[in-house]
């Protein structure tokens, strides 16, 4: 009878503990930036080496803080109690609403923030929708660009051990109004006006895949995910942006900023002091496959049918995996590896959770002969570890380190050539002498060829966008902010930023050692310098008013890019020294919009985010 009784208590704590695993979006800032304020403040402990943190994760730190609650200043009290009535559903009980229509006990309709929320009466059912409607709109001396974006998100629970997801956003920027006259005379310049992000632009905007549009860009993003979960951990299949690597601006492992890709994840957490994250993720490779094409009948111009070829894209993955060791409360410590690989279907030894990817891979590939000679190379792998210390109460230490390939000997004084790596490290000072204030740094560099490959098809990018920092290799990466939040809801901050990439090394097979013997930080190629204020109000859960006034200068430089070689005397154009413009560099790396000194405003609003 005893261990009957014993049985139903843990039973009951599991309920009780395992609220849905629904992610929470990356975009979700002013959240997040809320749980690193408690965490500076020592008020809770939360892991930053891997993003999003699901909304079971959310409730749980919020009810550690309501236990500190005599640690918290007024208006942590009410951001506080504003974030539990947010996920009131993962506590087992209804939001309170401003202007609601509601019978308080299985749902509740709301009218000021556009919601509705459903929980059956015995809460094995829980549901949650919410539409999204937003609008964002920069002005400058060059012109407006409007962008505007509108959908949907709903989330369901089922027995406390299934959670069920999805949104969808459609969004457009419309630049053909304001970008008339001299700065973009013609179609394809207004559309290219309009479009701050490309694969290409070294910013830190989210990445999308445009559709067809002649005024601007049109795009959609559809997200979502099934999640089976308990209080130890949880295994998924969604899509969804992942960011790995504790950082403030933008991380150098896996910064979340490439758009988000189907992917099966799994994450344990069987100890306190301990936390295993994994996924295997289809990535976009934006290359085609010539042996893979569809026959497509057409009509020419003469009014005859033909066929034509349609090829499909080839197929690319990414496996990875981050171990998370939490020895006490004031030093975590990550350490994981991955693989980007092309194979025509995915590879059953990715699919192993703990393993050292580079060692499957060599066993996967090494062995061909063609002509003589191994024809079978390796797929891509990285290794990365992540520190984060609060060695005193108000101020956090962390720094992450990202490699593409490590070798003991270039560590020798007498060896020039450079190991292609990215390491960053930052600090957040908060919580003193002024609750509410936080001045934040970082600093990030990345060596030559550290993201690059000879392989296109297994770069570290998913829809040509790269996955680790947006300033891509040779670059330079500094950026500061003072913030303050001085009533509920309400932050405001000073940023600087100054981002700077140097000079070009093609990765060759067989040339890459010359490639990185070069030195590094050398000669600058391009250079963005911004100073930034910001003001943003959060009115409702996720109901924000912005406003934004932004100066920066963006300039290019004439220099060359070099296309490394094996034979130092080989010189032509194919594979030697090409030289490039102020402009050319300038026009591959930053919107046109953005091009040289602007000073820019931007007003929006959005319900969702």
């Amino acid at each position: 009878m005893k261990k009957a009784k014993i049985l139903c208590v843990l039973l009951c704590v599991s309920v009780y503990a395992a609220a849905q695993a629904v992610p929470v979006p990356l975009t979700s800032v002013r959240l997040y930036d809320f749980l690193d304020e408690l965490a500076t403040d020592g008020i809770i402990e939360i892991n930053e080496a891997t993003r999003p943190y699901t909304r079971r994760q959310v409730a749980d730190m919020l009810v550690k803080a309501q236990e500190k609650n005599q640690s918290l200043n007024t208006r942590q009290r009410k951001d506080l109690d504003f974030y539990f009535n947010e996920f009131a559903l993962e506590r087992d009980t209804m939001p309170e609403k401003f202007v609601q229509w509601t019978d308080h006990n299985t749902f509740n309709l709301s009218l000021a923030d556009p919601q509705f929320s459903y929980m059956t009466r015995n809460k094995i059912f829980k549901l949650q929708f919410r539409p999204i409607l937003g609008m964002d709109v920069y002005g400058s001396e060059k012109g407006a660009i409007l962008k505007r974006w509108w959908g949907a998100e709903l989330t369901m629970d089922i027995a406390h051990h299934v959670s069920i997801w999805g949104s969808l956003r459609d969004v457009s920027y419309n630049g053909e109004t304001g970008l008339r006259g001299k700065y973009f005379p013609t179609k394809a310049d207004k559309r290219n006006g309009a479009r701050l992000t490309q694969p290409g632009f070294l910013n830190n905007m989210s990445g999308v895949e445009y559709k067809e549009a002649d005024y601007g860009g049109d795009f959609s993003d559809s997200k979502g995910g099934l999640s089976l979960y308990t209080w130890w951990g949880s295994v998924s299949l969604s899509r969804e942006n992942i960011r790995w690597g504790d950082a403030w601006h933008c991380s150098n492992i896996l910064s979340g900023r490439n758009p988000a890709v189907p992917q099966v994840n799994l994450q344990l957490t069987p100890v306190w002091w301990l936390q295993f994250d994994y996924f295997h993720a289809w990535l976009i490779s934006n290359e085609i496959n010539p042996n893979d094409y569809y026959v497509e009948n057409k009509i020419n111009t003469d009014g005859v049918m033909v066929t034509d070829t349609a090829y499909r894209p080839r197929s690319k993955y990414m496996a990875a995996n981050m171990l998370t060791f939490m020895p006490c409360k004031w030093v975590h410590f990550s350490v994981g590896n991955s693989i980007v690989y092309a194979e025509n279907n995915p590879q059953a030894a990715y699919f192993i959770p703990i393993a050292f990817f580079k060692s499957l891979d060599h066993l996967q590939t090494k062995g061909t002969l063609t002509q003589g000679r191994r024809g079978t190379q390796n797929q891509n792998s990285q290794v990365f570890a992540t520190i984060t210390v609060r060695p005193v109460e108000h101020l956090k230490l962390y720094t992450s380190l990202y490699a593409d390939e490590i070798k003991w000997e270039r560590f020798k004084s007498s060896n020039k050539a450079n190991n292609p790596v990215s390491y960053l490290v930052g600090f957040d000072w908060g919580g003193w002498p002024l609750r509410g204030l936080s001045l934040k740094g970082e600093f990030m560099r990345s060596y030559i060829a550290c993201y690059t490959n000879s392989i296109d098809a297994i770069e570290y990018t998913s829809n040509s966008y790269l996955m680790g920092h947006y300033m891509g290799d040779n670059a330079q990466s500094i950026c500061a902010e003072l913030s303050y939040r001085p009533i509920r809801g309400m932050w405001v901050a000073l940023s600087f930023t100054d981002d700077i990439r140097y000079n070009q090394y093609r990765y060759l097979r067989g040339g890459i050692g010359t490639a990185i013997a070069q030195k590094p930080f050398d000669k600058k190629i391009f250079r963005n310098t911004e100073f930034a204020a910001k003001l943003a109000y959060e009115v409702h859960p996720n109901m924000y008013l912005r406003v934004e006034v932004t100066y920066n200068n963006a300039r290019g430089y004439d220099n060359t890019t070099v296309y490394t070689i094996p034979d130092k005397t080989v010189t032509n154009k194919e594979i030697g020294e090409v030289l490039h413009t102020a402009q050319e560099y300038l026009d591959a790396f930053a919107p046109a919009y953005l091009q040289g000194k602007n000073l820019t405003a931007l007003a929006g609003f959005s319900f969702g985010f």
